[in-house]
């Protein structure tokens, strides 16, 4: 009795602790939502230019996703944990003298930098958290995961936005009223109120990393060889290389429109006459919506509906939304874009534990890593978006992101076919 009560108070803690890494992975990552207007105002940008925000942050997922699989190598799980704590908050300290010189490309290399921390991160915890149990409820774990990530993405823009959008539709006035030397000064004092923040994120990433030694996670390599007993044989390398490849391509996809769905509707907003002050918020109403998906996730599956079920019934929710998007005037076409949260929300959750189904030891690290390396989506398919607006306008723009949606559904076809064509023993 004390045996069993021990391993449920272990595993309860390890969610804890892995919920905690997603809250941080959420405000970190959703805090770009605010940055994008800010920044396209302070150092003065065009449309596709303020996406780049988008791109530097994303990209280095896929740049830095097999580095960082070799690092864990070395390092272990726990102390990858720690050096990419430590890499992001080297990232937010580039802002510092990205703020003093009001310097867009230096903003760019910090968003990087914390990227690549980032990808250290999820390279470990999401394999961690897909296998810490029954196959079954990898999607309602991940679900659980998603709302401690999305309700920190619900925060971050509204916190960093009061912080350093403070009074900004008066802001805007004053600025076009300003000469031309008062406003570059003025400009300078905006980017500047990014000084205290990101310090203060540097402060607490690096005591954590510091604390984090003291949490007693296990190695994630012991913890894939308790789990693998409950699944068959390894996969051929032929089947192996088409579900990752696939797989990859979908995370691609259900990233690129959750990033575009998140990070673009404050400048969607601000295109269909929203003040500022409301347009800066306009990522936590998609990612309040994202995070009503995950509670409903974690709620019906698998009890009322399986997790393959739910990501194919997301997608052509998706699709309807977007018709309302492109059809619908003014607010109402921008709620709609903040409802497709609701249906990227079980997305990502339902690909992870389809991808590493019946894989284990190096194939589920390697397939981890690339994995992570789809999350490039994010730096793509905003900065399409932007170049597309630029030329046909905010609201059709959103075209971008259906054939993201159409290939998700073919995923779920092929994936369904490979159940029934593949024999237990494969």
């Amino acid at each position: 009795m004390s045996t069993r009560l021990h391993v449920k108070v272990n595993y309860t803690r390890q969610i804890i602790l892995i919920g905690l890494f997603f809250f941080l992975f959420g405000f970190i990552t959703w805090i770009n939502g605010a940055l994008i207007p800010y920044l396209k105002i302070a150092c003065q940008l065009e449309e596709w230019q303020a996406y780049l925000v988008t791109f530097a942050f994303y990209i280095a997922y896929t740049v830095m996703a097999l580095p960082s699989g070799k690092l864990l190598r070395y390092t272990g799980m726990i102390g990858g944990m720690r050096w990419g704590l430590y890499g992001m908050a080297l990232g937010c300290l580039l802002f510092i003298p990205a703020a003093w010189q009001r310097e867009y490309p230096l903003f760019l290399v910090g968003l990087f930098i914390v990227g690549t921390g980032l990808t250290i991160l999820q390279t470990a915890v999401n394999p961690y958290i897909t296998l810490l149990g029954p196959a079954k409820n990898a999607a309602q774990r991940m679900s659980i995961m998603g709302i401690c990530n999305k309700f920190a993405g619900v925060l971050a823009p509204i916190i960093f936005g009061a912080i350093i959008l403070r009074d900004a539709s008066d802001l805007i006035h004053e600025l076009e009223q300003l000469a031309s030397a008062a406003r570059e000064a003025r400009l300078d004092v905006l980017a500047r109120q990014v000084i205290v923040p990101y310090s203060i994120l540097a402060v607490f990433l690096a005591l954590l990393a510091s604390l984090i030694r003291y949490a007693n996670l296990p190695e994630i390599a012991s913890s894939t060889r308790a789990i693998s007993r409950n699944v068959d044989k390894v996969l051929p390398s032929k089947l192996y290389n088409a579900r990752v490849l696939s797989g990859f391509t979908a995370i691609f996809c259900s990233v690129g429109a959750e990033v575009v769905a998140g990070d673009t509707i404050g400048n969607y907003g601000l295109y269909q006459s929203m003040d500022l002050d409301l347009a800066k918020m306009l990522t936590s109403y998609t990612l309040f919506s994202m995070m009503m998906g995950y509670v409903i996730g974690s709620l019906i599956i698998p009890r009322f509906i399986s997790q393959e079920k739910a990501f194919i019934s997301s997608n052509l929710i998706a699709l309807v939304i977007l018709f309302c998007v492109l059809i619908l005037p003014g607010l109402f076409s921008v709620y709609s874009v903040a409802l497709l949260g609701f249906a990227n929300a079980l997305l990502w959750p339902a690909i992870w534990p389809q991808t590493l189904r019946n894989l284990k030891g190096k194939q589920v690290q390697q397939a981890s890593a690339i994995l992570i390396m789809g999350i490039a989506g994010g730096a793509i398919m905003p900065l399409i978006y932007g170049f597309v607006a630029t030329g046909i306008g905010n609201q059709w723009a959103y075209i971008t992101i259906i054939p993201c949606y159409l290939y998700n559904i073919w995923y779920w076809y092929i994936g369904t076919r490979e159940k029934v064509g593949v024999p237990r023993d494969a």
